[in-house]
């Protein structure tokens, strides 16, 4: 049976691309677009003691998104003073990045914003059917991500056999 003729698989299509259509998670917050708060929090949740700091690769890898994405979105930061950076004395080529004070209010912002926005859910869809769609979509996530490194998988062992 094809997807296209199976009705379950078309709902869960739809779902999908109403969340993707949803505005829930792309509010700006203290003039931060969504790319900016994803940064910040990533610092704030990031930096490691003693120096507080965390590089433009650890923020990469972590995100998942290039180096220059990253350095891109640091300078909007940077010029509306939420972050600072500070080259390493030792390793010109080196920058730790951490969050001003100003930054830090903001992350607050954007998290009370956020549990705010799953409490009203939790609220809208009661303890019980929340614990479900949060098990649910464990298993969603689980599903695609083994889907998606087993077809890797396929895809280099084939190519290299190729």
């Amino acid at each position: 049976m094809h997807v296209q003729d199976n009705a379950v698989a078309q709902q869960l299509m739809r779902s999908f691309m109403q969340f993707d259509r949803a505005e829930w998670h792309k509010r700006s917050i203290e003039g931060c677009k969504p790319s900016e708060i994803k940064v910040l929090m990533c610092i704030k949740r990031n930096v490691a003691p003693p120096n507080h700091e965390i590089k433009v690769s650890e923020i990469s890898k972590l995100l998942h998104v290039t180096s220059p994405m990253v350095t891109q979105l640091l300078k909007r930061l940077e010029a509306d003073g939420l972050i600072e950076r500070k080259t390493d004395p030792s390793d010109r080529r080196a920058v730790g990045i951490r969050l001003t004070e100003k930054g830090e209010l903001v992350t607050k912002k954007a998290a009370e914003a956020f549990f705010a926005s799953f409490n009203g859910l939790i609220e809208y869809l009661g303890e019980e059917q929340s614990k479900q769609l949060a098990e649910l979509l464990i298993s969603v996530y689980t599903y695609f991500n083994e889907k998606d490194t087993s077809m890797q998988h396929t895809y280099w062992h084939t190519s290299e056999e190729a």
